[in-house]
């Protein structure tokens, strides 16, 4: 199965020069998929995996809103027309200036997970609502996340027993299962911590008001390093957290509503990458063994910053059926981890490729600008355009 559109396609077929392009409209298709499949549930774009502003007042205009991880992620929300009460501060790290920052733009509620944090919310955002992020384990997901962010459940308890005592409104808990968490069994271990903790609060009368499921949510037109597709179970990780949220409803003493935080769900199918062939070689290395390299002219530094996890699809339009060899991929720069895997990522490619023939890049949408560096090596961070109802 792909997931490449027609339009996509077609815009890069179109494309002469390198560029990176949003399929605006797939984006919209995504995002209705997503509430159908949990109605209810108020959607947050975890805006850091594409924060594109003709992305972000597509959504907005749905009424999509945002999880921004520092003041200048809510002003440029703010300005794509996603309202401060549709945006809360995800980011559980920050200054007491990004606080006051964020406060004095409107913004309400706020990410926790430490007594420090929940002090100064209370400082220089009086009066704000606090959701607190528990800790997961990370296990099934490419990025586990289950380090730098989120307490236990027992600290968790303690964190909005003091925002209640500061003048704070204990409002919510959060969790995140690892960024492309690819089972369903990661849901369950998330709720059951998240069923803990509020049957815990409501013993001492604090009582939530809703539940941030956070993101995970996977994209669905990557390769793992060894070139084989990957395939989340979408169906069960749905029903998972469809079944997981009557649970938490049914837990008496709080009113719960959800909340949840895509980012690389609804972006990364609906983004690819027009780029073209720097070189194709072939030298032997300290073993003797005589390997074949394609150098394309983007790579971790300007567009794939997550090649080193997992492996991008590529297109070659100008030799659909040419002869092929195995060779790693890798990047314009003169930095050894600029590539795939060199152990087991071997991608297959045309043979006769030429400097400058096109490639496509496809299911690269997410992260793609936001990662990009300023001009490593001299090389220019992609330009990007995007297509509307057909049109690039």
């Amino acid at each position: 199965m792909t997931h490449d559109t027609v339009p996509l396609l077609d815009a890069l077929a179109n494309a002469a020069e390198d560029q990176i392009v949003f399929d605006l409209p797939g984006i919209e298709e995504r995002y209705d998929t997503l509430r159908r499949e949990l109605p209810g549930v108020a959607v947050r774009f975890a805006m850091k995996a594409c924060p594109v502003d003709e992305v972000l007042a597509r959504l907005a205009r749905l009424g999509c809103g945002v999880d921004a991880a520092s003041p200048h992620e809510v002003a440029q929300a703010l300005r794509a027309g996603v309202p401060p009460a549709r945006m809360h501060y995800g980011n559980t790290v920050k200054s007491d200036a990004n606080i006051a920052d964020a406060h004095r733009l409107g913004i309400g509620d706020f990410a926790t997970d430490s007594l420090e944090d929940v002090t100064a919310i209370a400082e220089h955002a009086p009066g704000a609502r606090v959701f607190c992020r528990i800790a997961t384990s990370g296990e099934g997901a490419l990025w586990g996340l289950s380090h730098k962010y989120g307490c236990a459940p027992a600290d968790a308890v303690a964190v909005l027993d003091r925002a209640r005592e500061l003048g704070l409104t204990p409002a919510g808990l959060s969790v995140h299962v690892g960024s492309q968490q690819m089972t369903a069994d990661a849901w369950h271990e998330a709720f059951d911590r998240i069923a803990d903790v509020l049957a815990a609060l409501g013993r001492r009368g604090i009582r939530l008001d809703h539940v941030n499921l956070g993101g995970g949510l996977p994209a669905l037109g990557y390769r793992d390093q060894r070139g084989r597709p990957l395939d989340p179970p979408m169906d069960k990780i749905f029903a998972v957290i469809r079944d997981g949220m009557a649970r938490l409803s049914g837990i008496r003493g709080h009113r719960l509503g959800f909340v949840i935080e895509p980012g690389r769900y609804l972006v990364a199918d609906q983004g690819a990458i027009r780029a073209h062939v720097s070189r194709l070689s072939a030298r032997r290395g300290p073993d003797g063994e005589r390997q074949y390299w394609l150098y394309l002219s983007c790579g971790k530094f300007n567009g794939l910053y997550e090649m080193d996890q997992v492996q991008y699809r590529l297109v070659f339009p100008s030799h659909r059926e040419a002869e092929s060899v195995p060779a790693v991929v890798a990047g314009p720069t003169c930095d050894s981890d600029d590539a795939f895997s060199h152990e087991h990522g071997l991608v297959q490619v045309p043979k006769a490729l030429a400097s400058g023939d096109p490639v496509w890049v496809l299911s690269c949408g997410a992260y793609a600008t936001s990662y990009m560096t300023r001009g490593f090596n001299g090389f220019s961070p992609l330009p990007y355009t995007w297509i509307d109802g057909g049109d690039a």
